[in-house]
């Protein structure tokens, strides 16, 4: 078991806390918000809530996405860890399930900025263009499936001279229906979807967001 007892989460999200392993410093450990499944569970439409807790636990969502065709027992040599934490599997920890995978670092050994920072600090400058457009390329060469890329989950480290973008949550299909999963030419479309609503967040980070983000990507639909 990992002992997380007297730990301090080096990052938070909506859903889950993200310790640093006490045992491997270049491993992350993602553990649910203690009750959040059962208030998600709570918040959701009747029907949704009718289904198992596995639905409403980010951890479980992680792991069916490293189960995808194109991840499940990859090589580890092979490109589509990239620009993905590898995956070490789900442990018992003193505080919950935990998550564990890669931490991404930067160049000091500490956890990465993420591009949502990024953008606040640098904005949409060509450094960042070239990794995004590496990252783009990347998704559609291997055909990894993610859900929405959200600028708060992709995190930024140095390899090879140059720095790259990493995706630390979010990875899976967000369709209904597995086309993506066994299709070649629905896992284009879906792919491209996913890196046209990317680049729609991102010119929405680095604007004066005088509407909400739900108020342009609506507006964007039109």
């Amino acid at each position: 078991m990992i002992d997380l007892t007297n730990a301090e989460p080096f990052a938070s999200g909506g859903n889950r806390h993200c310790y640093r392993h006490p045992q491997f410093a270049d491993r992350c450990v993602k553990v649910m918000r203690p009750g959040r499944v059962a208030e998600l569970r709570r918040r959701a439409p009747w029907y949704k809530a009718l289904g198992s807790d596995r639905q409403f636990d980010d951890n479980a969502r992680e792991v069916d996405g490293y189960r995808q065709k194109v991840l499940n027992n990859a090589e580890p040599a092979s490109p589509v860890w990239a620009h993905l934490p590898r995956w070490y599997g789900v442990e018992d920890t003193s505080i919950g399930v935990g998550a564990v995978s890669e931490l991404i670092l930067d160049a000091d050994g500490a956890p990465g900025i993420t591009l949502e920072n990024y953008l606040q600090q640098y904005g949409l400058d060509d450094t960042i263009r070239g990794a995004l457009a590496r990252f783009s390329q990347w998704l559609r060469a291997t055909g990894v499936l993610t859900k929405n890329l959200l600028p708060h989950n992709l995190v930024l480290s140095h390899r090879h001279g140059q720095p790259e973008l990493f995706l630390i949550d979010g990875l899976g299909s967000a369709a209904f229906l597995p086309f993506a999963e066994y299709f070649a030419f629905s896992r284009r479309r879906y792919i491209e979807r996913r890196i046209e609503k990317m680049w729609k967040r991102i010119h929405w980070e680095v604007s004066d967001r005088s509407l909400s983000w739900a108020q342009a990507e609506k507006l964007s639909r039109r």
